[in-house]
């Protein structure tokens, strides 16, 4: 646990323990009234209001439209549904710039809903509320579909045996048993909405404001760093809660229910109402995932002269971009690759370690680990990267000047991801055959060589897919760290966004358009590896 616990200590406990402190600290002593003073504020207020009803309607909307997609996944054979669920699944690995961007192309001014029947849904709550159930339908699908699968449908035919119908057997025996996967999935997209920042700035406008989106205005903008390190505070507190009781029904999910083979459960639809039920999931798919991706593909493809790739060709011009960048757009593409490859690297060495400590020891203390390796999901992004400015700026770490500081912002992200995908392949590995490998005088590094890695492979390779697509579409740190000549692939889309003119907008298309392929053939070259479901993710 010493890399682990050293890597977290250095790159995010004391980056945000440092802003924080900055921010309630004057004249050598603590202000914690500024505590009172910022939260008694009108407009931090109605910052704090939006953001927990924004991600309580988000929740429940996701919930409402992905749980029959999730029970049509996991009990429905059909032709397709491979590709159906690699569909489902891109917009989880897509960058929130992206999603932004995707959104802002359907609903925004010029936007396909514009040019049709001139309405405009950009900066209005709408536009952020199906953006966040874009992103977050695959969390619901894979998470209480993977459990759903897994459920012996026997149980449910013996209760209308017994005399239930078919609603009642649904309500009194299967929905008990799916409980900890919904709940789990529930707090996952109120997690991830609650922080949600690259959608609401590009959607929101400045009519709306959520708590990350208000803690990048206060320190970028304002410089007020006392009300951003309370903001700070107010959202780490919260996300601690959320985190603490998605451990609660994880745990509830792994040990109360005896699972069967997925293979076993799934059949082809059978009558109208299944098939019916299949078309609804598929009908609410194709507007809802294909329309906004290939609306931001046709975007990037309608330039001035009409459709082919003017946009496309310009990002290789810095002289395109108006003295938006030092050089080529393009560039970001090598930029973002190189540190995502090296963020995954990083990822893996650190949640692999992690994961495997983790299956080995017990306590209070591991359990807080635990719990600790997911917080770099909830803490504000924008306070790690500018913690990282104003911490790891003096030897033995002056990294400020470095490109290594974007992977290491980047890894603490694809950490949670490492973790959560390898612990449970890990902790279904039999001890006993370590201890086989050791009596007959294996060493430990030796014995995890040859028992435990050719077990774990697949789910390494899953793991280092997903550390991989979520590095590459980091925004919220890397916007403060990444250097003027060495600009990311988020940062360039949203740096393009920001500036007036239709070949900045065709840019930023462009761009987004480039960065969701490479995240789709990753997700792509990981449904090919995975032939289990097992893992968070």
């Amino acid at each position: 646990m010493a890399v682990p616990v050293a890597f977290f200590a250095v790159f995010f406990a004391y980056p945000v323990t440092a802003i924080v402190g900055r921010g309630l600290k004057a004249g050598g002593g603590w202000r914690f009234g500024r505590v009172g003073d910022v939260l008694s504020r009108p407009g931090i207020l109605d910052v704090l209001w939006f953001t927990t009803w924004q991600a309580l309607a988000s929740t429940a909307l996701t919930l409402l439209i992905a749980l029959p997609a999730a029970y049509v996944f996991a009990r429905f054979d059909f032709p397709g549904k491979q590709v159906l669920r690699a569909v489902v699944t891109v917009p989880f690995v897509l960058p929130t710039v992206v999603v932004g961007t995707a959104f802002l192309a359907l609903l925004g001014r010029g936007g396909l809903l514009d040019d049709l029947w001139g309405v405009r849904l950009d900066t209005t709550v709408w536009a952020i509320l199906l953006a966040h159930v874009f992103f977050n339908y695959a969390v619901v699908v894979r998470t209480v579909g993977g459990l759903w699968s897994q459920l012996d449908p026997r149980q449910e035919e013996a209760a209308r045996v017994l005399g239930a119908g078919r609603l009642a057997a649904w309500w009194r025996v299967t929905l008990p048993a799916l409980a900890p996967a919904v709940a789990a999935a529930a707090l996952m997209v109120f997690l991830f909405t609650f922080t949600s920042f690259g959608v609401v700035q590009i959607l929101g406008g400045p009519a709306f404001s959520t708590l990350e989106v208000e803690i990048y205005r206060q320190t970028a903008e304002l410089l007020d760093l006392p009300t951003a390190a309370v903001l700070t505070l107010v959202q780490f507190a919260a996300v601690g809660a959320i985190l603490a009781v998605h451990a609660w029904t994880v745990r509830r999910r792994e040990t109360a229910l005896k699972l069967v083979d997925a293979a076993q459960t799934s059949r082809r639809p059978r009558g109208t109402g299944q098939w019916a039920l299949l078309g609804g999931v598929i009908g609410t798919v194709l507007p809802l995932i294909l329309l906004p991706i290939g609306v931001l593909i046709e975007r990037s493809l309608d330039g001035p002269g009409g459709y082919g790739f003017a946009f496309y060709r310009a990002l290789a011009s810095v002289d395109a971009t108006g003295g938006t960048f030092l050089v080529p757009p393009l560039e970001a593409v090598g930029n973002s690759l190189l540190y995502a490859l090296v963020a995954t690297a990083v990822a893996l060495v650190v949640g692999g370690l992690a994961a495997a400590a983790l299956t080995r020891r017990a306590g209070r203390f591991v359990r807080g680990f635990d719990a600790l390796l997911m917080l770099p999901l909830g803490v504000s992004a924008v306070t790690v990267g500018f913690g990282f400015l104003i911490t790891l700026d003096k030897p033995p770490l002056d990294l400020r000047a470095s490109w290594i500081l974007v992977p290491l912002a980047q890894a603490l992200v694809g950490v949670p991801f490492v973790v959560r995908t390898m612990l449970p392949v890990l902790r279904a590995v039999d001890g006993r055959l370590r201890e086989a490998a050791a009596v007959l005088g294996a060493s430990p590094l030796r014995a995890w060589r040859e028992v435990d890695l050719p077990l774990v492979r697949r789910a390494l390779l899953i793991a280092a897919g997903f550390a991989f697509a979520v590095s590459l579409g980091e925004f919220g740190a890397t916007v403060f760290i990444a250097r003027p000549d060495r600009p990311t692939l988020p940062v360039a889309v949203a740096r393009l966004l920001g500036r007036p003119g239709e070949l900045n907008y065709g840019q930023a298309m462009a761009l987004s358009t480039v960065l969701m392929v490479v995240c789709a053939v990753s997700l792509l070259v990981l449904e090919r590896i995975r032939t289990d479901r097992s893992g968070e993710f």
